[in-house]
This record gives structure tokens, sequence and C-alpha cells, in this order.
């Protein structure tokens, strides 16, 4: 198995920052590894620390008086230099339940009220997202969303528009448009799930 000799950190930024990791690989050879990061310093590394807390919270809703809609955010990226859509997302504060963090991020985005229900721990807590490049992890809130549309709790740098989406707008999304990997998977689930009960995938796995 490989092993981690040295970390060195490069940036000191409030949201991302990147490490220069001195590695060995299984063979004994020595490499260096580039990683992204939320972690505001080495020490709070996942590989430091060995534990995987939820830097950021997805938030899948459903909205209207039969849930037939699904709520969506169309976002403009640097990364790509165009708009994506997304699920309304975004980072859990120092302290906070990440439950607490997607009503209040779902509010920032869309000025939607969040209902979260229960869900098994399987389908909600943290998984990583792009192992590959970084270490963070995202943990996932469901529930329903109500209320109008409003821009007051975004960003000045943010640049979304709230799209709240029928199973025939989402075909055509996935058909057409840029979409984020996890909420392309969702979005498949919103299409094939069973209108009258929209939430039963998290009704457990028994195996």
């Amino acid at each position: 198995m490989g092993k981690i000799l040295n970390v060195t950190q490069v940036t000191d930024n409030r949201f991302l920052n990147m490490y220069d990791l001195d590695v060995e690989d299984k063979n004994g050879n020595r490499h260096s590894y580039q990683v992204a990061s939320r972690a505001r310093h080495k020490e709070a590394l996942k590989l430091s620390t060995g534990e995987n807390k939820p830097d950021g919270v997805i938030i899948y809703a459903l909205y209207g008086e039969k849930q037939e809609q699904v709520v969506l955010i169309r976002q403009y990226r640097y990364s790509i230099g165009t708009y994506i859509y997304e699920f309304p997302a975004g980072l859990v504060d120092e302290g906070e339940d990440f439950h607490a963090a997607g009503i209040r991020e779902l509010w920032e985005e869309t000025g939607l009220t969040f209902h979260p229900i229960e869900a098994d721990p399987i389908y909600s807590k943290p998984y990583f997202t792009t192992i590959g490049m970084t270490d963070e992890a995202c943990a996932a809130v469901y529930g329903t969303a109500e209320g109008e549309i409003s821009k007051k709790g975004q960003e000045e740098t943010e640049e979304i528009e709230v799209v709240l989406a029928d199973r025939k707008e989402v075909l055509r999304i996935l058909k057409e448009e840029h979409v984020s990997l996890m909420c392309a998977y969702m979005m498949m689930h919103f299409l094939h799930d069973d209108p009258k009960k929209p939430f039963g995938f998290l009704e457990g796995c028994k195996v």
C-alpha cells in the first residue's frame, strides 16, 4: 500500500486550498501528488484526522402540491466558462448540522423554505465527490420545498437561476444541457420513481 511521507500547504484561502504531498507508491517509488481541500490547514485534512465530516450539503427538494417538480439551479461556473444544472448546495459551517445547512442553503440560493424528511444514514451520510483530486465530502438531505422563488439570499458573486423542473423538463435537461454528475443521478431517480411515492428510494435497503 502507498503511504504519505510529507504534506506541504501551498495556498491559504478561505474556501479551497492546495496541498503538495510527497508520497511513496506500493513499489517504493517516490512521487509528488496534489490535493485540493476545504481544509484551512494540513492538520484538518481528512488524511490527517481520519474523520469524514461533511464539507458540504446537497439538497434534493421536491416542489408543488403533488411533488411533481424538482428544485434545480442553473449556475454559471468559471471552471467550464458556462452554465450548468446542479442541485442547490453549499458548505456546512463550523459546528453546523448538515440538515440545518440544507435549510439555510436552500433559502439562500432559491428563497424557498425547505422541510427535510428523515432518511436512512446510508442515503444521507457524507460521500466523497471527486476523490482523485480532493478530499471533499458532501452529505445529502431530502425533503419538500414551498414558497416563492427569490434571489434575496444570493451572494453578489453568484449567478443562479432557480428552475422548478417537471419530468418532461428533467428529460430535456439531461439530453441537452451541462449537468453535474450527482445531480444527474438523482434526476434519473426522479424520472423513474413512482409519482405517488416520490421518496420511495429512501425507505431503506433490504438484502
